[in-house]
Formats: C-alpha cells, structure tokens, sequence
C-alpha cells in the first residue's frame, strides 16, 4: 500500500498568506497533496509541484481568481462535501438517493473524484460508506478524534476508495496507519506547525518501508580473484554507521556491506557511498525487486537498509565504476532444506566493511569461519522480479 499526505489549506486555515504559508511549509516537507479551494488552484501550481485536490464550486459558479479573473487551473481531483452534506452545513436527506453530494459523484462528467465527509455521528458513517463505492478518494474527519468510526470504516469499505483520514497530529497520523493492522490510505493533516508537518511525512514514509529480516551466514572461503569493474554506488543519503545496501552475486542471498561512514588513516569517510562489489552483482531496490550494478545510473533508487533489518529509500547521485583487485567472499546459510552456499565478489580494501559478529569487518580482515550478516529468499529472479521457477545461479 502506498500512504499519502494531504494538507488541508482551504480558507478556514485564514486568509491567502496564511494559507500561502502552509502550503509551503508542506511542498518542503514532501507532502503529496494539497486540498484547497477551487479558486486557489493557480496559486498552488505556481508554488510548487504538488497534486492539487479542490473542493468543487456549484456547477454554475464561474470560479474567480486572486485578481477577480476567471480561473482557468484544473485541479487533479474535485472534492464534494464541503458547504454541503458532507460537514453538516446541508441535513442529510432521508433517503441518500436524494443525496446531492453522492448525485455529484455519480454524474457521468466526471465532475467530482472525491468526497469530504465529517463524522458527525453514525449517518454520517453511512454517508461515508455509500460515498466511498462512488469516490476514487474518501476523506473523513471525526469531530473528537477517535479510532472506532476509521475502524468501522476500515472494515466495511476495504478497497473500494482510498480512504484519507483527517488528523491533526503526527502522532494521530501514525495511529490512523496502523489502525486496524491495514490502516488508512492516506491522512489529511490540518495543522499550521512546520515541524508537525515534517514528522508527519516522516511517519508516512516509516509506514511504508519494508522491514527485512536478516540473517547470519557462515563464511567459508574468502579468495583473491584478480581484477574486475568495480561499482561505487554514491547516493543522495548520508547514511549512518549501521547503514548500507544488500549485494550479490546470487539474488536469493545477498550480503549486507555498510557504507563507507568510518574514518580511515588512508581516506576520508564518504557517509553516502557504498563501495558495492563487481557489475554483474545484485542489488536490492525499494520496490523488493533487485538490480544489476551496472545497470545503476544517477535519478535510480536503491534500497538503503540497517543492521536490524529497517529499510529506507535512496536516490542514486551517481555510480563510479573503476577496474579494482578483488575477493571472493562465499557463505552457506541455513536453510528449512540444509544449507546453501551464496557468494558475492567484494573490492580488496580494507574500506570496504560487512557486518560480522564483532560488528563492522573489513573484508581483507574477514576469515573462514566467521558469521557474516545477510539477507536471503529462497526465491528464483527474471528481470529482478521474484518468479516460482528454478534457476540455478553458481
């Protein structure tokens, strides 16, 4: 699942400046949409690239920009509900076939993709749930903020919608991700605090990041193996000590090799490289898929990961791929089956680190014997994608 931020900036935040301020504050912090009204639409895209959802306008009212000209910005979703049904300005009919915020998504224009809804009691749930078999987004927002009406609506609309939960927190955008274990689509942050909107991002992005478990695997042979191309992989991250990437030779195990973060009597720390091995080895990407090393070129992501298994993503800056002595470093792992042997071929440096027992090891100090930390699937790869095929790698 992929979680999204909105940021709510419609004219209950205040007027344009303020407004102006918020959204700022949410394109620096990575926010993924801004929901404003329809007559802001211009004055966002000229602020940044951000998708824009707006609150639709009457079908009659010609929407007005800053200067009093007519606003020609299309919005990449329309939102009915507000002034409407959808926050009690209108009472909810009776029957919701007479619903004009659901007769709005149905129309056959493709007038509106989304609906607001504020959770005012349990027919404003029903609301809700009958929106969202309409609406490509669901956005709702509970009055005392509580888990019971998203947990409800968790339940009953499953995938139908992309459910946006209204928050006014971090804190409570975390509880609306792991509500029910499958959480939220996304949350609809209502706050003017730029660090509140920062750790919110920060929270999305935890929330999707997968979690890996490592391994230890038994080293059984480290051999020089001559010259090869070598590839640093120099990334857009300054990375921690207990950081770096999944590499290989086979893409059913791949070591783990820390980024060059320690001080070294030779060269300086480079905290956002990882020195990778030969071309042809693997690389583990964000998406769970695996790359060739020499594929990698400047805009790529790879998948950064620490030494308990917590990922995150990275942007390739560039990769340096340069002729260097190396080493073979072969390993079995224990497996429901016996053990396997993987293997990988590592740069003869002594910058270059993996993760043994006794924490980070250089390879040139890396001995038949000792456990080496690493990630292994029992899984065949075509095109770095995960296939129920055998394929023998050796």
């Amino acid at each position: 699942m992929t979680r999204s931020v909105w940021l709510k900036a419609d004219d209950s935040v205040g007027d344009w400046e303020a407004r102006k301020r918020r959204i700022t504050a949410g394109l620096e912090a990575g926010v993924d949409w801004v929901l404003v009204d329809e007559a802001d639409v211009g004055r966002v895209r000229e602020l940044g690239d951000v998708s824009v959802a707006a609150f639709r306008t009457d079908v009659d009212v010609h929407v007005m920009d800053a200067e009093g000209e007519e606003s020609t910005a299309e919005a990449d979703a329309y939102v009915v509900g507000k002034d409407s049904e959808g926050d009690g300005t209108v009472d909810l009919p009776g029957d919701f076939s007479g619903s004009a915020d659901l007769t709005t998504l149905r129309r056959t224009d493709d007038r509106a993709q989304g609906a607001y809804v504020r959770i005012l009691s349990e027919a404003y749930e029903s609301l809700a749930e009958e929106a969202a078999h309409e609406a490509d987004f669901t956005i709702v927002v509970g009055e005392d903020w509580t888990i019971i009406p998203l947990e409800n609506l968790i339940a009953r609309i499953g995938e139908e919608t992309e459910l946006i939960a209204g928050v006014t927190s971090a804190e409570e955008a975390r509880t609306a991700f792991e509500t029910l274990e499958q959480g939220s689509d996304g949350v609809l942050l209502d706050s003017d605090d730029p660090d509140e909107i920062r750790k919110t991002c920060e929270v999305r992005d935890a929330a999707e990041r997968e979690h890996l478990d490592l391994r230890w695997a038994e080293v059984t042979a480290v051999e020089r193996t001559g010259m090869a191309d070598r590839v640093c992989v120099d990334t857009g991250t300054m990375m921690n000590d207990d950081e770096g990437m999944l590499v290989g030779s086979m893409s059913r195990g791949l070591f783990f090799v820390h980024a060059e973060t320690a001080e070294s009597p030779y060269v300086a720390s480079r905290p956002f490289r990882v020195n990778a091995g030969a071309v042809h080895a693997y690389v583990r990407a964000p998406d769970g898929g695996t790359r060739y090393l020499s594929e990698l070129q400047s805009g790529d992501e790879v998948q950064i990961v620490d030494v308990e298994g917590n990922t995150r993503e990275t942007v390739v800056g560039r990769c340096k791929i340069e002729k260097r002595p190396m080493f073979r470093v072969q390993a079995t792992v224990e497996t429901d089956d016996g053990e396997d042997r993987i293997e990988t071929l590592l740069q003869n440096a002594e910058t270059i680190k993996v993760h043994t027992r006794d924490g980070r090891t250089a390879v040139t100090d890396l001995d038949p014997g000792d456990e080496v930390l690493v990630y292994y699937e029992d899984t065949a790869r075509h095109f770095g994608e995960a296939v129920e095929e055998s394929i023998i790698e050796k």
